[in-house]
């Protein structure tokens, strides 16, 4: 990802402890606003990537560091919450949501596509476990003065469906090249009343089979 950074002096230690979530939130004004105002050691805030409406992602704090951006916990509704600072195990994403008075949260195409890719860099990076108690807004940690972060809008439903991993393919040697030598053997093999198929659903001709495999396998013949 092209990521710009722009050092921010609001940020601690994380103790120790480790990344389990991602905290996503709207900002109160322009992009350029909020990068400058958490950038501000007077705004005693700050966040890890800011995103804006053009698609730009500049980041503000190291992910090893603690950013100050959930820490205010007023009626949480998040089971990941034990009483500490939220901050501690989160890393906190701004989207610019300055849209006269609005912050409904409804993301532009480019700043959609960023903070998609910037999930599944930090997914992958920090091994984040993809589920909505572990990919969250704001709101989750302070219902009474966040109740709109990120917005109405954000596109949950969508996050969710494009950072969850394509479903497997299903059936019986679905990992045979079609150019293989032993394809109609195969095929003869997928429609015999004796073996129906592989037991995991695959095959992987040119690898060596297990004693267990064979075992399954004579015993399927000494049944019939």
């Amino acid at each position: 990802m092209d990521i710009q950074y722009k050092s921010s002096p609001n940020y601690s230690s994380r103790e120790g402890h480790k990344i389990v979530a991602i905290v996503n939130h709207i900002t109160a004004g322009s992009f350029e606003g909020a990068v400058s105002w958490l950038c501000n050691p007077e705004s005693q805030a700050s966040a890890h990537y800011v995103v804006s409406r053009k698609g730009e992602v500049v980041q503000l704090v190291r992910d090893e560091y603690k950013a100050w951006h959930a820490g205010q916990v007023n009626r949480p509704n998040w089971p990941l919450y034990v009483g500490n600072n939220p901050n501690l195990i989160t890393l906190g994403i701004e989207h610019e949501g300055y849209r006269g008075a609005g912050l409904d949260g409804d993301l532009t195409e480019p700043q959609y596509q960023a903070t998609l890719a910037l999930h599944k860099t930090l997914i992958a990076k920090h091994n984040i476990i993809v589920d909505r108690d572990r990919i969250i807004g704001h709101y989750r940690i302070d219902s009474v003065n966040r109740p709109n972060c990120p917005g109405p809008k954000f596109p949950w439903d969508r996050l969710f469906k494009d950072l969850s991993p394509a479903p497997k393919p299903q059936g019986p040697f679905i990992d045979v090249p079609v150019d293989h030598w032993a394809v109609e053997f195969i095929q003869r093999v997928k429609l015999s009343e004796v073996m129906k198929g592989y037991s995991d659903g695959t095959f992987k001709p040119d690898q060596p089979v297990t004693r267990a495999e064979l075992a399954a396998v004579l015993s399927r013949l000494d049944e019939n």
